[in-house]
C-alpha cells in the first residue's frame, strides 16, 4: 500500500532510522526531528537540501516545491537512508 499523501508532515529520527517514508503534494514541508541521544544530519543525495547536526530534540525543514523522488541520508551515520516523494 502507497503512503497517503498529506500537505506536511514531520519525520521522528529514532533508533539509528528515520521512521517512516513519506509521500507529499508540491510545495509541502517535511520536518525531521531527532528523538535520538546522538546527533544526525539530514542530507539528500544531490546536494538539495542539508541540515546541520540535530541534537536531541532538534529538527530540520524543508519545503518541497517540484515532483520527483527525493533520496537523503545522515552523513554521520550514512546507512541511515530514506526518501521523500514528491507528486
Amino acid at each position: 500500500m502507497a503512503p497517503a499523501h498529506v500537505a506536511d508532515i514531520t519525520v521522528p529520527i529514532k533508533n539509528f532510522d528515520f521512521a517512516m517514508e513519506v509521500a507529499v503534494t508540491p510545495g509541502s514541508t517535511v520536518t525531521w526531528k531527532n528523538l535520538d541521544g546522538e546527533p544526525h544530519t539530514v542530507v539528500s543525495t544531490d546536494g538539495l537540501f542539508r541540515s546541520p547536526a540535530l541534537d536531541q530534540n532538534d529538527s530540520f525543514s524543508f519545503k518541497f516545491d517540484k515532483p520527483g523522488i527525493y533520496k537523503y541520508l545522515c552523513s554521520i551515520h550514512p546507512k541511515m537512508r530514506a526518501t521523500v516523494t514528491v507528486k
